[in-house]
């Protein structure tokens, strides 16, 4: 796909289509204004004759109007002119390039970047465009044996503004946006795969293939080193698998070598059972999504190799199957993490938890500026905040606000719960040092207490993502997320 941006009156633009927009009561936007005049008031007369009222997610296409050189006229619904706002925006772009993957059009020029938001300038709303549009256009169809055959694909697309001066703004924020669409695409992928393809060694596989064509360093660790590492908890859950587990470390050295990183750490379950506490089967080929908190590490550091920032990032990935077997392990069970504290697991389907507090203390060894840790690790997020905000715990408010800010200017939110002492409470093991599980009350929570006993060495962030990195139903897939947040969080770092 190809971004370019320019200004100019809407009415000269000889394109496959000029896309615009319509508030409810039939209210044209300036730049559809400024088309309906050079067509004597053809668009004008469209909508008083009822076919077009407006309603955010409607479009109506028009051909060859009389008066304009270009082939069509996309009128794009935004609904309430008051209640426009970041949604409706997103909402208008991804209505727009749903109807533009049913013509025939080969370029766009899309006018729907002048729509006014509030606090919200020029770069947000072209990278909100592109990343928009790139988000719809995405395909996952590589394991179908003949793909599905569609219209010409959309190749070129002209984002408007509203001043010549903006337009180094926008190509900014043009290559930004498709630096993070392709880590946010490179995450889907991932995810997208069914288990017996992404494997922890598929996923070590990508890891060294990202690193050989982006200037990046990585190493693989197997399950003799980290037998040596005395990662217990890590290899007590790799137990029940005939794959063998992989801790996948990707270094981008953008800073002076002595700077401290930020350190990423994803949760890695290429397909996640519960082992032998065993998860219902409905709904259970879902669980090829465990892995997308490794899926979205590998999807930003690859943003971070496009954007070149400068910036020491590490990206730690501890990869693994969670099976029943004869070897898995066992509820009541007791472990020796790399740290040393000893882990009562309870639970078997709480395994996130015991890879991700060994990684987190093989962080240590970088001396990191800060570490944010990024797991679909718990159901209880899904009810706590469902589909739309990611979870948010920090040993550091300062950290959670830089992370509640990037997420806000990436429009990929997240939400910020608490980590009271009065939580760790829920943690008592009578024969360990802690178990892998508390309560069902607050279970979000606790399991972040659990990952923070193993984070007291840095600044350290949790972000659960099991409510927002797949969806589910006719729609099902990897979302990319939070590759988005994350790219902006460490932008506004190397800043």
């Amino acid at each position: 796909m190809e971004f370019s941006i320019k200004s100019g009156s809407p009415e000269k633009q000889r394109t496959g289509c000029v896309v615009v927009g319509v508030f409810e009561g039939r209210k044209l936007t300036a730049s559809a204004l400024d088309i309906d005049r050079a067509a004597k008031g053809f668009l004008a007369e469209v909508l008083r004759r009822g076919d077009h009222e407006g309603k955010a997610g409607t479009t109506l296409l028009l051909h060859i109007v009389a008066g304009l050189p270009c082939d069509r006229v996309l009128l794009v619904g935004l609904g309430k002119e008051r209640e426009m706002g970041e949604t409706a925006y997103r909402k208008a772009i991804d209505t727009a390039v749903k109807a533009l993957k049913s013509t025939g059009a080969t370029d766009a020029m899309f006018f729907l970047t002048d729509l006014a938001l509030r606090k919200r300038d020029t770069a947000f709303k072209v990278e909100q465009a592109v990343l928009g549009i790139l988000d719809g256009l995405y395909r996952f169809d590589r394991m179908k044996s003949k793909p599905p055959e569609s219209k010409r694909a959309l190749r070129k697309v002209i984002l408007h503004v509203g001043r010549r001066s903006d337009i180094p703004t926008g190509e900014s924020a043009v290559a930004r946006a498709t630096a993070i669409a392709s880590g946010a695409h490179l995450a889907r992928d991932l995810g997208n795969l069914p288990a017996n393809i992404c494997t922890p060694a598929y996923l070590a596989s990508e890891a060294q293939d990202l690193a050989k064509h982006h200037g990046l360093e990585c190493e693989v660790l197997d399950q003799k080193d980290l037998e040596k590492l005395g990662m217990g908890a890590f290899l007590a859950v790799a137990r029940g698998s005939r794959q063998p587990p992989k801790l996948i470390v990707l270094e981008h050295r953008g800073a002076k070598k002595d700077d401290p990183p930020v350190v990423l750490v994803g949760k890695g379950v290429t397909f996640d059972t519960g082992g032998i506490s065993l998860k219902p089967a409905a709904e259970m080929d879902e669980m090829k999504f465990d892995m997308c908190g490794a899926a979205s590490v590998l999807g930003t550091m690859k943003a971070v190799a496009l954007m070149k920032l400068p910036l020491n990032v590490v990206g730690i990935v501890p990869a693994t199957e969670n099976m029943p077997g004869g070897h898995a392990v066992k509820p009541g069970d007791i472990v020796t993490t790399m740290s040393g504290k000893t882990v009562e697991i309870l639970n078997t389907d709480a395994e996130g938890r015991l890879i991700l507090c060994d990684a987190l203390t093989y962080a240590e060894r970088y001396k990191p500026a800060a570490v944010v840790d990024i797991a679909t690790l718990t159901g209880a997020m899904v009810i706590a905040l469902g589909h739309i905000a990611t979870g948010l715990f920090a040993n550091t408010d300062s950290l959670a606000r830089e992370l509640l800010q990037a997420g806000d200017a990436a429009w990929d939110r997240a939400w910020h719960l608490p980590l009271w002492d009065d939580y760790q409470e829920g943690l008592k093991s009578n024969f360990a040092d802690i178990p892998n599980i508390g309560s069902r009350a607050g279970g979000a929570i606790t399991a972040a207490c659990f990952l923070e006993r193993f984070a007291k060495a840095y600044p350290w962030a949790h972000l659960d993502i099991a409510g927002t990195a797949w969806k589910s139903g006719p729609d099902k897939g990897a979302t990319g997320r939070p590759v988005a947040l994350l790219a902006n969080f460490l932008t506004r770092r190397s800043a």
